[in-house]
């Protein structure tokens, strides 16, 4: 599976130049860059696991959501829009009207994905898992200065692929 195949290409550019989070409700649509994120397997299906605050839109939206996308730029050439769509919040704007992405419906699931990526999954949650402080070990304490804890999305990836 090109899940598989992707899986160490995928980490490195999730953790050099970040990706886009993807979600809609509705008829809401969301977008955020994240800079965490793994790729793996659990309960015998492929997943890729994101972290959402839960000060973010888009965590709003994920406790409303059943899917979501993951749209990976393999170089820096969308550092710009990253940089944006990890600055913004789509509370206050649209960010698919304010900054220059492109987006195409997902071929499995209802949640677009960002066209100019070359890397892109589709997920479907399997399950949220909030993070509880007193399960935290005391070094990773460094990232929770204001208690603002992640809550962990694991989805089934049903389409993987490169842009054509």
């Amino acid at each position: 599976m090109l899940a598989d195949a992707r899986m160490q290409e995928a980490i490195k550019a999730l953790s050099q130049w970040g990706a886009f989070l993807t979600t809609k409700v509705g008829d809401v649509k969301n977008t955020m860059a994240i800079g965490w994120g793994s790729v793996g397997h659990c309960w015998g299906k492929p997943v890729f696991t994101v972290v959402v605050r839960d000060s973010r839109y888009t965590y709003e939206l994920m406790e409303k959501a059943a899917e979501f996308t993951v749209s990976i730029p393999l170089t820096d050439q969308m550092q710009e829009q990253l940089d944006f769509c990890g600055t913004k919040s789509g509370r206050d704007l649209d960010k698919f009207q304010q900054c220059p992405l492109k987006v195409v419906d997902g071929k499995e699931v209802d949640v677009p994905i960002i066209a100019d990526c070359e890397l892109h999954y589709e997920c479907r949650i399997l399950a949220k898992l909030r993070l509880e402080p007193e399960n935290l070990h005391e070094s990773c304490d460094q990232w929770y200065p204001e208690k603002d804890y992640h809550t962990f999305y694991v989805g089934e990836i049903v389409a993987c692929y490169t842009r054509s």
